[in-house]
């Protein structure tokens, strides 16, 4: 499994992706919520919530559960969303026996890396929203948006510093996988410098399968970019 999200979490996790990186963020979905959700959106799902930097920001406006598949990602959650339900499973086969308003997966979705995953995960969704609910997928790029390239970030906090560089690529653009590599350098309290290497095999499909797997689900559904360069699909039942 994935080093970010399990032994380097702890310590590591809340400085690759500081949490006020995601208050804009955060906002935007609330706003689509409130623009397209049909009627009063009180409950909220997440679904693949990691270490609940989005749900910090959105349980402001919402009673939220958030479910993932990574223990280490769901305890540093708790530390910052100590008021929220938290339940540790995997999006394409957790079933909590309830509905909500509505439901919401952010990038985790890039875990999908075929189209059965992305139906499996739709399809959860699907099963855990109330009638007249909603979905919201957030993911960070489709096939008409994919591009090659790098990215770079870090941040500081407690003593500890990280920098960290990111390689996206598709070695076969025929298939619906690509590849990231990220290489960090973790400076800790005591100075000293280590470097660690992670490797992500990530989805990428085209806005067509997007469509058909909500549509198979049960959703009618709406695209609609936004000025994160995202397109997000919503999701009516």
């Amino acid at each position: 499994m994935f080093k970010l999200y399990h032994e380097l979490a702890e310590e590591w996790y809340p400085l690759f992706t500081p949490l006020d990186d995601y208050e804009e963020e955060a906002r935007l979905y609330h706003e689509l919520f409130n623009i397209y959700h049909k009627t009063d959106c009180k409950t909220l799902l997440e679904l693949g919530s990691g270490a609940g930097h989005n749900a910090y920001f959105l349980k402001n406006w919402y009673q939220m559960t958030l479910s993932d598949i990574s223990e280490s990602m769901v305890l540093l959650s708790k530390k910052i969303n100590p008021e929220c339900e938290h339940v540790t499973g995997d999006m394409k086969t957790i079933r909590l026996g309830k509905q909500f308003d509505a439901v919401f997966i952010h990038d985790a979705i890039m875990y999908m890396i075929t189209e059965d995953d992305l139906q499996k995960a739709v399809n959860t969704a699907f099963v855990h929203c109330r009638p007249g609910g909603m979905l919201i997928v957030s993911p960070d790029c489709i096939k008409e948006t994919f591009v090659e390239g790098t990215d770079d970030g870090g941040s500081d906090k407690d003593g500890r510093a990280i920098r960290w560089l990111e390689w996206s690529y598709d070695p076969d653009p025929d298939d619906t996988q690509f590849v990231v590599h990220y290489a960090c350098l973790l400076r800790d309290v005591d100075g000293s410098v280590t470097m660690e290497h992670d490797h992500h095999v990530e989805g990428v499909f085209p806005e067509s399968t997007w469509k058909k797997v909500f549509n198979n689900a049960g959703f009618e559904v709406k695209s609609l970019p936004d000025s994160f360069g995202r397109v997000n699909f919503l999701g009516f039942k």
